[in-house]
């Protein structure tokens, strides 16, 4: 993908996956699973909201990754509080997240003024 929050999400979600190696045993299928999870979902709706065709898809898209990035910030915040990265690591990620929620929200606010010009036209494409 060429868009930066696209990049920018899916260096941190490599980011979380060698980090969540580090994780205890017991935390394989709990803290481990939903933070690549969420952080990979990131990465991924934006993708599939800048492949959509249609405006309401892309901005349904884009408004799920925004879910996800905090979604990705609780569970960044549950391992600082566990003691399994540092407060400035997952300050750090935590910032980058909001970094790429501004992001999606110019993407989304982009896409919604396209979507007015387009209404006014009378057309509902792109």
């Amino acid at each position: 993908e060429k868009l930066w929050i696209w990049q920018k999400a899916n260096k941190l979600y490599l980011k979380i996956c060698e980090i969540s190696k580090q994780l205890p045993r017991d935390e394989r299928f709990k803290l481990k699973d939903q933070i690549e999870r969420s952080s990979k979902s990131v990465k991924d709706n934006i993708a599939e909201a800048n492949g959509s065709y249609y405006y309401n898809d892309k901005i349904k898209g884009y408004f799920t990754a925004r879910k996800e990035s905090a979604e990705t910030q609780s569970h960044l915040r549950e391992m600082v509080d566990k003691g399994y990265i540092t407060s400035s690591l997952g300050q750090e990620m935590i910032d980058e997240y909001e970094e790429i929620k501004r992001g999606i929200n110019g993407m989304v606010r982009t896409i919604s003024q396209k979507k007015d010009k387009t209404l006014l036209k009378g057309s509902k494409l792109i």
